[in-house]
């Protein structure tokens, strides 16, 4: 049996009252890697912010990680939140912060409970994306690369059904960005789904993937082409 992490039908997808996207309807399977790509302005985070729950489902159904956005009230949201790990390509780092207590911060929010799992954890998702020992270091004493993998590492922390990552690679050069995509690589050889929006079209030569494309208005399939 399949098991499906997200789930669109006839979805139309708006920002600021337009409808950027109609019609749009597309599944990702469990342990499924899938490009997003568009122009700018195309729809390509209006998408991603529809699947967090950021922007409302306007028409069609979705579910995402077992939730139902059509019927998702906003005291849900972060219940929804939890079952996804979110890649800003701005990284959001708490900048007052060592890297630990940045990662501290979220499972605090995210309910975990007991000090020893918690620095666990903490240790467990540093050492999956190669940082293991730079916890009590500040996120401005760290190159571009090493702040995008501990922004993975805080989207790790709660084992995410889907990866969600916007521009994962947009600030960062050529070497890096191939690092960043062998660390995706390995993390859906382990059983998360991602969605990944980019521009960068040698990373998608290099590693090829089903492809999602915005243009205008609506959401093609490379998985659907004939």
């Amino acid at each position: 049996m399949t098991e499906l992490v997200v789930e669109l039908r006839d979805v139309t997808v708006a920002q600021e009252g337009r409808a950027v996207l109609e019609q749009v309807t597309f599944a990702l399977e469990k342990s499924e890697f899938a490009y997003l790509i568009g122009r700018t302005g195309a729809g390509k985070s209006s998408l991603l912010k529809t699947l967090y729950a950021d922007l409302p489902l306007q028409m069609g159904t979705g579910t995402v990680a077992g939730f139902d956005l059509s019927q998702l009230p906003d005291r849900k949201v972060p219940y929804l939140r939890r079952k996804l790990g979110i890649v800003f390509q701005d990284f959001q780092l708490l900048s007052d912060r060592t890297v630990a207590e940045n990662l501290l911060f979220v499972l605090n929010a995210t309910g975990w409970r007991g000090k020893a799992r918690k620095q666990q954890r903490i240790t467990d998702v540093l050492t999956q994306v190669g940082l293991g020992g730079i916890g009590g270091r500040m996120p401005h004493r760290l190159s571009g690369g090493e702040q995008q993998r501990v922004v993975i590492a805080r989207a790790l922390l709660n084992e995410p059904l889907p990866l969600l990552a916007d521009e994962p690679t947009g600030n960062l050069d050529p070497e890096v960005s191939a690092g960043i995509m062998e660390l995706f690589a390995q993390i859906n050889f382990a059983g998360t789904a991602v969605l990944m929006a980019t521009h960068n079209f040698q990373l998608i030569d290099r590693y090829p993937h089903r492809v999602l494309t915005c243009k205008d208005g609506h959401l093609l399939d490379s998985a659907r082409a004939n």
